[in-house]
């Protein structure tokens, strides 16, 4: 049973039929997939959830996949969230949680999104796969491409982590290093991709990407009692993952899953490449592009979103917010996590961490509240910036 309907722009009429290739909508706008949430009401039940698979595909009713037991997989999803009482003390909270994607295949929730962009992809017949990526979804997108026997194209900073290039070469895919940011891979991806026969599996630049990291919502509800978050702290680069939950919210709420209350989503970004901090606070709808991006934390260094009017859409909705914070501080954050939890964050996990300190400290967040940090991916993939920031 699946109740996959069709695809829709969310900034103009447009709406497309299900079971084609997509990228974006004709007016430049990204595509998402809507899914018939009556019908889902009547005849899927949290109940049904109770002995399947831990995996994110025990969704599979609200995720695009038509053939049932096509999907790549590699076991991504359900990662656990993790009481962290000795950070949230010192952080002055009582209710701290993180959320550790580090578990997933691949070491960070890019294989959420890349097992459904992948699997459909497969599914509607392309055989050569490209992307442009600052690290993890690189080696998200090599794996499930080598899972499938599918080709895989990949363009990143000739700065970006050796071990994110290290692994996506060891799932055989073809990388190319690019001397520029996310932003400039992503030109060439476009430009060479008609001529090569690639599918531009880009953030937000095809409609299933989105799909999977949707599930880290439904995982939220589920592992929390159906009872969501007061505070949700998400590091924003592409922003999918933010913008993915808030859809799940949605769905979960029409379903009759949830009801109507929503966690305050708060993006986290880096003070050098901040464009949807500095557009929230200036009251815009879309984020101007960031010059001179630059960060330790490779994730975060994104100049323009294309789902920036999403991202900030869902920010306002939930009474949420956006900080920026400094490269040392995200760091020092990381260390810090280390020595209180023993989780080795990935930077964008530690720049979470750091901006609920700052929260606190501004009484944004409250001390009795219930806080979830998301941890994108494992820090074991960052020891350049770890060293550059004061080694051990």
């Amino acid at each position: 049973m699946n109740f996959l309907t069709g695809i829709r722009c969310p900034k103009c009429p447009a709406t497309y039929p299900k079971g084609q290739l997509l990228n974006l909508c004709h007016c430049g706008s990204p595509l998402l997939v809507d899914y018939d949430v009556a019908a889902a009401r009547l005849q899927w039940s949290r109940d049904s959830l109770a002995h399947r698979t831990p995996t994110m595909w025990r969704y599979r009713e609200v995720l695009p996949v038509q053939q049932a037991g096509r999907e790549i997989s590699l076991g991504e999803g359900f990662t656990p969230v993790l009481p962290a009482p000795r950070l949230g003390r010192h952080l002055g909270l009582q209710n701290l949680l993180i959320k550790d994607e580090s578990c997933n295949p691949t070491g960070s929730f890019k294989a959420r999104g890349l097992s459904a962009a992948v699997s459909m992809a497969r599914e509607l017949g392309v055989r050569r796969l490209a992307i442009p990526s600052a690290g993890n979804a690189a080696g998200a997108m090599a794996a499930y491409a080598a899972h499938a026997g599918m080709e895989s194209f990949i363009f990143m900073p000739d700065d970006t982590p050796v071990a994110n290039v290290r692994e996506a070469e060891v799932y055989g895919a073809h990388v190319t290093l690019v001397h520029g940011l996310i932003t400039d891979c992503g030109r060439l991806v476009a430009e060479r991709k008609e001529q090569e026969g690639w599918f531009d599996v880009s953030t937000l630049k095809e409609p299933y990407r989105i799909e999977g990291k949707k599930t880290m919502g439904y995982e939220l509800a589920e592992q929390s009692g159906w009872e969501l978050p007061d505070v949700v702290l998400y590091p924003t680069g592409g922003g999918t993952g933010l913008i993915g939950m808030w859809k799940a919210f949605e769905e979960m709420e029409a379903i009759g899953w949830i009801g109507a209350r929503r966690p305050r989503m708060v993006s986290v970004q880096a003070s050098g490449c901040a464009p949807i901090v500095r557009a929230f606070h200036a009251g815009q709808k879309a984020a101007e592009p960031w010059p001179d991006a630059h960060t330790v934390a490779s994730g975060l260094r994104v100049p323009r979103a294309i789902g920036d009017f999403l991202i900030l859409d869902a920010l306002r909705k939930s009474g949420g917010t956006a900080v920026a914070v400094e490269d040392r501080d995200l760091m020092e954050a990381v260390r810090l996590a280390g020595r209180l939890e023993g989780l080795f964050l990935c930077p964008e996990g530690g720049a979470c961490v750091a901006a609920l300190e700052h929260l606190v400290r501004r009484g944004w967040v409250k001390p009795h509240e219930r806080v979830v940090i998301f941890n994108t991916g494992t820090g074991l993939k960052y020891l350049e910036a770890l060293e550059a920031t004061g080694g051990r």
